[in-house]
Order: structure tokens, then C-alpha cells, then sequence
């Protein structure tokens, strides 16, 4: 489908942010931290609210109460697995036990956090009054995300090209908004020279291919993504991505972070004006059929850092 792209647009400020950041700040220091949840809400409310595309605005439905709730969650389910992972430990040799049980216990927790977290988020959030949803089991992502770590491994990261696109393939593919489905189609045999690439120009640059190699991948990404007959373009850069780094790097560094709700809003611009879509009118045919999602997914991501690979703004 040829014709013009349409660009998100980012129509929030640094300066509001920062309002929003200190009244949360401020908050989680006098509730000992459990305002945080509350906190994170605000902040996903805000910017979701001032991000659009063709004039709509997305919304975030989600709440601190909710986010509590699965931490609280995920914490027991967390403590119960290292448990479990604890015995097996010691009924096995110490080190070989600890490497069994502990690598076990993460190659479970992870793809749950991974995929429950998305369920989550997904689920809190429209566009249109529509809501975006994930399909996807948990099961059937392990059988993707467990082969996919372990050939990494034993390859010595050969293999995680293939892994990642992977990934990507699995968690778009069962990505709706509404009724309509989003999917993936590309592999990562197309990554695998730029990944060999890698091992030679990252050393020999200092580190600097990395942002040309993470631009590349970017684009890949969304290129070969597609919602029915609309398809995604980005035009970001490696220059592009190194000079925005820096000049975050320097932001946060030299105003010991207070210019970090700046480079929340600079990120959700930069994001925005590099990212395009032809053929919108195929989300006009959407229709509500939303799913429920529960939290422990999302308090499980929280508690171990993790996200998706890939995953940007927008879930994809």
C-alpha cells in the first residue's frame, strides 16, 4: 500500500512532567514508597494521554491500586519459585544445585513476567475508545523463549538474532486492537550478517556501531510489521540515535537528573517523529472486543526489570 505516511505526534512538555514527577516524588517519600504505584500510573496516564496518531489520542486505563496489587502478587509467586528453587539446590550438589535450580526458576519467571506484563498493559490501554489486547499463552511463549535462550547459550550468542525476531514474531502476532490482529513477518536470518557485524565493528568503533545496528534493527522491525493492509515505516538512524543519547546522557548527568522528565518527553517525541504508517484507514474497521487481563505479569516485570525485546510505546 502506497500514499502518504501518518506520523504520531507527542503533544506533551518536560516541564509538565517534572510537575507530575515531584508531586510523586514527594508522595513516595512520605508513604515509605508505596506511592510508587501510584506514581508510575500518573506518569503512563500522562504520557499516553499526550501521544496521538491522526488525531486520536491513546488513553491509559490502568491504576496504582492495580499495580499494587500484583506486586504483591508477583512477590509471593516470586518468593515461592526461589523456594522451590532453594530445595533443589540443596538436594543436588551446592554448585551444580544452585545453577539448576536458580537457572530453572529464571527461565520460568521470566517469560511469565514478560508476557503478563504485555497482557497488562495492553489491556489498559485504547485509542478510538478501542482496546488494544494480547493473545498470547504462556506456554506457547516458553516453547518459543526457553529453546530460543538456551541456543543463544550454547552458540555463544549466534543464534540470538533468530531468537530475538523470534520473540518479536510471537508477541506481535498476537497483539489485537480491537478485532483486528497486528503481525510480524520478519526472521532473523535478515539480521544475522548485521549480528556477525557486531563482534568486529563494535570493538573497532569503540561501541559506537551499536546505535547503527540497533537503528537498523528498529526499522527492520517495524517495516516488516503490518495492521491488515496498514504498514509501518521508520526512518530512524543510527546518527540519529547516537546524537539524541548523548544529549540525554548529558541532560540527566549535568543536572544530576532533574532534566529527566525532559528526556521522557524528548524520548516519547523522538519516538514519534520517526515512526510513520500508511494505509490508516484499515484501523477504521476495528471493532471493541477487549480481553481480560490480570497484573502479576506486570509486578513480576516491575520486580525483575524486564521487557519484552523490542517492545516500544505503542507495545510493538
Amino acid at each position: 500500500m502506497t500514499g502518504p505516511a501518518t506520523h504520531p505526534q507527542f503533544h506533551g512538555d518536560g516541564g509538565t512532567l517534572f510537575g507530575i514527577h515531584l508531586k510523586n516524588f514527594l508522595l513516595t517519600v512520605v508513604t515509605l514508597g508505596i506511592y510508587s504505584f501510584w506514581a508510575r500510573a500518573n506518569v503512563r496516564q500522562y504520557l499516553y494521554a499526550q501521544t496521538s496518531v491522526g488525531g486520536d489520542r491513546f488513553a491509559y486505563h490502568g491504576s496504582g491500586g492495580e499495580l499494587f496489587k500484583g506486586w504483591i502478587r508477583a512477590a509471593g509467586l516470586l518468593l515461592l519459585v526461589l523456594a522451590v528453587a532453594g530445595v533443589v539446590s540443596f538436594l543436588v550438589s551446592e554448585i551444580v544445585g544452585v545453577l539448576v535450580g536458580y537457572g530453572a526458576a529464571a527461565l520460568v519467571i521470566f517469560p511469565i513476567a514478560m508476557i503478563g506484563s504485555r497482557r497488562y498493559r495492553l489491556s489498559r490501554t485504547s485509542w478510538r475508545g478501542i482496546r488494544f489486547s494480547f493473545r498470547g499463552d504462556y506456554v506457547e511463549f516458553m516453547q518459543v523463549y526457553i529453546p530460543g535462550i538456551l541456543l543463544t547459550i550454547v552458540t555463544l550468542g549466534l543464534y540470538y538474532p533468530f531468537f530475538h525476531a523470534n520473540v518479536r514474531r510471537y508477541v506481535v502476532d498476537a497483539t489485537r486492537f480491537g478485532s483486528g490482529q497486528f503481525t510480524f513477518t520478519g526472521e532473523g536470518g535478515d539480521l544475522f550478517l548485521r549480528h556477525l557485524a557486531l563482534y568486529l565493528l563494535v570493538p573497532c568503533t569503540l561501541g559506537l556501531y551499536w546505535f547503527w545496528h540497533v537503528a537498523f534493527r528498529h526499522r527492520y522491525y517495524w517495516e516488516h510489521t503490518s495492521f491488515g493492509r496498514a504498514r509501518f515505516q521508520s526512518t530512524m538512524s543510527g546518527g540519529d540515535l547516537l546524537g539524541f543519547t548523548v544529549v540525554n546522557a548529558l541532560l540527566v548527568t549535568f543536572t544530576l537528573g532533574i532534566a529527566f522528565p525532559w528526556v521522557q518527553a524528548r524520548t516519547m517525541a523522538f519516538q514519534c517523529e520517526r515512526l510513520g504508517i500508511v494505509g490508516m484507514e484499515a484501523f477504521d474497521a476495528a471493532l471493541q472486543e477487549a480481553e481480560a487481563a490480570g497484573v502479576t505479569g506486570e509486578g513480576l516485570s516491575d520486580l525483575m526489570d524486564v521487557e519484552l525485546a523490542g517492545a516500544d510505546f505503542f507495545g510493538l
